[in-house]
């Protein structure tokens, strides 16, 4: 195999699929890259077994072949040569011999029929989105899913396709947060799946906020989702997410507005002087005001009180403060709704009059 091409023709495929190599791995071809060259395009493939990312460049001056490559070292030395500088690939009894102008590295190898490829299988549900209502999804959903829970099905993001929506589900059986984009889906063979957390973190970081189109396929064990010159691939989980609109609170009649900015300023003082374990702050809520308490072991506590409109009987409750930042950062709107039926009842957090997008947050003893 033999290619010359730009830095930052090589820099680009090669950022977009390094972020899935662990640096700790169980196979020392996982800590490789793929180089393929074929009909004078370059595909770099990075996968941890979980998920793949495979990236495409041209490269009109090069010969076919196959071979992996280690991935941090490659990176670190293309990210450290001259910009617009050229680039030259050979590989050479085993080791791949680097050169661009009087630079010279020469990489241990490791065969390319070692690394492992991720079959996908037939599509059973095939659409396209624009990555910006597939980030806008992940943006408001990603921060309730679990880590590491025995329950492995909460440790991921719920994907679930109707005719003309996407919704994406995540909880941590503390909090929920509910996220529809539209999406031309149509029937589908299958209406829900779970993406693994590694792979939502992943696709977070790939995707951008742009109208271009990405084309999703869903079949029994992964997810593809194709953009211009990448493709990722990431296995599901294996397991059934729990009934979550059960969970949903109904008819609450006691409905909070206030200035987003305000009240998760004045819960970020807050929580300075919370328990540093369980983070619990309490929340007093009356005709126009909204009164906010933290304590912790040593007696030190703080007070904050925030100007609201509010007109509903009087209500007691407690919240992990953590679990109602996350939402307060995700939404992007001036003010926010609280929704809350009493002072032992999870509250819906969402923008005024939103019905596509909202975060459930259950109450804590304090």
């Amino acid at each position: 195999m033999k290619l010359n091409l730009s830095r930052e023709l090589l820099l680009g495929p090669l950022q977009s699929v390094v972020g899935v190599v662990e640096r700790r791995q169980t196979m020392p071809i996982l800590a490789n890259v793929m180089f393929s060259v074929k009909e004078g395009r370059l595909s770099v493939t990075a996968t941890d077994l979980e998920v793949e990312l495979l990236a495409h460049t041209p490269v009109p001056e090069s010969s076919e072949g196959e071979i992996t490559l280690p991935a941090r070292k490659l990176l670190d030395i293309i990210r450290s040569l001259p910009d617009e500088s050229n680039v030259a690939i050979e590989v050479v009894d085993g080791k791949a011999q680097i050169s661009s102008g009087r630079s010279r590295f020469a990489l241990a190898t490791l065969p390319a029929t070692e690394f492992p490829a991720v079959e996908s299988g037939n599509a059973l549900v095939s659409f396209t989105i624009s990555q910006r209502d597939l980030r806008h999804l992940l943006e408001q959903t990603h921060f309730a899913m679990a880590q590491q829970d025995v329950r492995y099905y909460l440790n991921g993001l719920l994907l679930e396709f109707r005719e003309d929506i996407l919704r994406g589900v995540a909880t941590d059986g503390h909090r929920l947060s509910l996220c529809d984009v539209p999406a031309a889906i149509g029937a589908a063979e299958m209406n829900q799946v779970i993406v693994p957390r590694k792979g939502v973190m992943e696709l977070q970081r790939l995707l951008e906020d742009t109208d271009a189109q990405v084309k999703v396929e869903v079949s029994n064990n992964h997810v593809r989702i194709s953009f211009d010159e990448l493709r990722f691939t990431s296995k599901l989980v294996d397991g059934r997410f729990p009934d979550y609109e059960r969970v949903i609170p109904k008819g609450g009649q006691n409905v909070m507005q206030v200035g987003r900015k305000d009240l998760r300023q004045s819960l970020g003082r807050a929580a300075i002087l919370s328990n540093e374990k369980y983070r619990g702050v309490r929340l007093t809520l009356s005709a126009g005001k909204l009164s906010l308490q933290a304590q912790n072991p040593e007696q030190e506590s703080a007070e904050e009180d925030v100007e609201v409109s509010y007109d509903g009987d009087e209500i007691e409750i407690g919240f992990n403060v953590g679990y109602l930042l996350d939402p307060l950062a995700a939404l992007d709107s001036d003010e926010i709704e609280m929704t809350l039926i009493d002072g032992n009842s999870s509250c819906v957090i969402s923008s005024p009059g939103e019905t596509l997008n909202a975060h459930i947050v259950m109450p804590m003893r304090l």
